[in-house]
């Protein structure tokens, strides 16, 4: 396992494409969530709404390229063959598959730390201060949807690292995990009948995680902070689970 976490990280560490992937990730949720603040209509009573919510929307953009790289890591070396010399040198396919999944945690763990961030903190410095008050990490609900946006873009990485195992191909891979989290809220919206359309938005990997961001009027959620950030986990522990399933029964 030591070994194949090195080689993973060197990986990781020596092609430009991750890096540059990694950058866009903070750069492009910094750049929305700031859009975002810009166009909030503050009055002299405050400005109304989840403000902090509003602050981290960046993430809904980030995502894309994070699962970008996450689908990239390893449905490159199939389109390289590079996949057989990694499986030669490590024989236990499981170990690939955790090292691959450990690596990808710590970088985009602090890429998102950055981004998510660097999005308060432009939300701290363009709304007015009885508004940015809200925004200080000793808020409790603020510093939860912090550290959730933070792990959820982790579990995001790991629910495409899982996808792009299974289906072995970058176009196919992408394709599913952006139509899981961005097609089936916006199906979920033409739903006519408010009991289904509840329930999509409780299971659905995007709705249910980003419930964790969230700072106020909680009871109106489909579904609580904690537990949306839960079926996010379990959408990324199923697909590394039929992933490695699949890496393990199947020829490289």
């Amino acid at each position: 396992m030591r070994m194949a976490l090195h080689a993973e990280w060197t990986k990781l560490r020596t092609v430009a494409g991750p890096l540059w992937l990694l950058l866009g990730t903070a750069a492009a949720t910094v750049a929305l969530s700031t859009v975002a603040i810009s166009v909030v209509n503050c009055t002299a009573r405050g400005c109304g709404g989840d403000t902090t919510k509003v602050s981290l929307m960046g993430v809904q953009l980030g995502q894309a390229l994070v699962a970008i790289l996450a689908v990239v890591v390893i449905s490159g070396e199939y389109s390289s063959g590079m996949i057989r010399t990694t499986v030669t040198a490590v024989p236990q396919r499981a170990a690939v598959l955790a090292a691959k999944a450990t690596a990808l945690t710590g970088v985009v763990a602090v890429a998102a730390t950055a981004a998510v961030l660097g999005s308060l903190l432009a939300g701290w410095l363009i709304l007015p201060a009885p508004e940015d008050q809200a925004l200080s990490l000793a808020d409790g609900p603020t510093l939860r949807a912090v550290v959730g946006s933070v792990l959820y873009l982790v579990l995001v990485a790991l629910l495409s690292l899982g996808v792009a195992t299974a289906v072995r191909d970058s176009a196919t891979g992408i394709g599913i995990v952006l139509g899981l989290l961005y097609v089936v809220p916006v199906v979920s919206r033409t739903i006519s009948d408010p009991h289904w359309q509840r329930l999509l938005q409780k299971i659905a990997p995007m709705s249910a995680g980003l419930a964790v961001q969230a700072t106020t009027d909680l009871p109106s959620l489909p579904i609580s902070p904690w537990a949306g950030l839960g079926v996010t986990t379990g959408w990324a522990a199923a697909a590394l689970l039929v992933g490695g399933l699949l890496l393990r029964i199947r020829d490289a």
